[in-house]
């Protein structure tokens, strides 16, 4: 396994990945926002993901932003606007949940959980997949 990981980091060129995790939201709220970026170009799901309302939006640019910088120190003669990036893969799970008590009616307390979630997100230049 840990081989395994040495050897993709040590490839150069192709998909490059970030991951976001613990984030403290729903992956229901945040799968709203990850869903109008899957499959976009990056300059694009910038522009969504900055004119966007939701919260998890400005965690899922940041976490575009390093994807992208790790695409950059991955393939580092290739030219950012030449290469036509796009989010190739996005998905969110679930993370773990907080579990908390609320006092309720006629001492009963009822449990809320907080969750959080685990974001991974993969961009690819489009000039790779033609190759």
């Amino acid at each position: 396994m840990r081989q395994r990981k040495e050897q993709e980091k040590a490839q150069v060129g192709g998909a490059s990945t970030a991951k976001l995790l613990n984030c403290p939201t729903s992956p229901r709220k945040m799968r709203l926002v990850v869903d109008l970026i899957r499959g976009e170009k990056v300059e694009s799901a910038l522009y969504i993901l900055k004119h966007s309302g939701k919260e998890a939006a400005a965690r899922v640019e940041k976490l575009l932003l390093s994807a992208i910088k790790n695409w950059e120190a991955k393939n580092e003669g290739a030219s950012l606007e030449e290469s036509a990036l796009y989010v190739k893969e996005i998905q969110v799970g679930g993370g773990r949940q907080l579990k908390r008590l609320r006092p309720a009616p006629q001492g009963r307390g009822y449990r809320i959980r907080k969750r959080s979630n685990h974001v991974t997100l993969v961009v690819d230049s489009l000039n790779n997949v033609n190759n």
